[in-house]
């Protein structure tokens, strides 16, 4: 026998194509890697409000009301001043419009209860003699105020002659009703900013300067034994960087680790 025999037969074997027994490879399949649904975010329902009226939501308590309101009766038709100092119905707003600069009234705040009004003619907003809405006012009393109710998910706006606000059959915005029925049912809306400015809690020592930052906290943490202020005289710009990474503190206990006369470190 040939010492080729001895040779084991088989198919010519590739990097990459097959086994070491001359078997054909596994394909290996990318994992697909399935996307995670992400969890629905949940809107405020006054935000939904406001995307549907131009920024415009309707309040639902008193403390919501501020800035700019207007006041909607009926579907997408608001409160409208004239310039004779009377008050109408607007003409009904398209969907995803909002209210037109003489629906827009500016509050004042009076009490925790009660606010007032003043037109974009620079006017306050009351009651004359014959309950009519009125912006004639150059100064505001008693008959310039405004007290909304809620109740039952509905407000109504009470004016300065204890009566709600309505609309008569002429168009004027009158105020003759003192019980709240459907025809003073009401929508205020406001587009002051839904989302507030994250409030800056940091002590005002920490806004300061570096340099008056360490001294003012090695004052309030000395021991005061030979009554000598002792700061670190290392130079203070690494206490920069700390603060822009959110660790002021901790490179200021650094700091007067190294200082003897410091109640507060080792």
């Amino acid at each position: 026998m040939s010492e080729y025999d001895f040779v084991r037969k088989g198919k010519l074997n590739l990097k990459g194509s097959g086994n070491s027994s001359g078997g054909v490879s596994k394909k290996y399949k990318k994992k697909k890697h399935k996307n995670k649904k992400k969890e629905p975010e949940i809107k405020d329902p006054r935000q939904l409000d406001a995307e549907q009226h131009d920024g415009w939501w309707s309040v639902s308590t008193f403390v919501e009301i501020e800035g700019n309101i207007a006041i909607e009766m009926g579907a997408n038709t608001f409160v409208h001043a004239q310039d004779n100092g009377l008050f109408t119905l607007g003409g009904p707003h398209r969907e995803l419009e909002g209210a037109d600069p003489p629906e827009q009234f500016t509050v004042i705040p009076v009490s925790d209860r009660k606010f007032g009004l003043k037109s974009g003619y620079g006017k306050y907003l009351g009651v004359d003699a014959k309950s009519r809405l009125v912006g004639r006012s150059d100064a505001m009393g008693p008959r310039e105020q405004f007290e909304p109710v809620f109740e039952d998910g509905k407000v109504a706006m009470m004016a300065g002659n204890s009566c709600f606000l309505s609309c008569n059959e002429s168009g004027d915005i009158v105020a003759t009703s003192r019980t709240a029925g459907s025809e003073e049912v009401v929508t205020i809306r406001c587009n002051a900013p839904l989302k507030k400015k994250v409030k800056d809690d940091k002590p005002s020592i920490d806004k300061a300067d570096v340099g008056d930052c360490e001294l003012s906290y090695v004052r309030l943490n000395q021991s005061w034994q030979d009554r000598r202020v002792r700061i670190n005289q290392a130079d203070n710009t690494v206490l920069n960087k700390a603060r822009d990474e959110g660790k002021l503190h901790e490179g200021l206990l650094d700091r007067r680790e190294k200082m003897k006369a410091d109640r507060y470190c080792k």
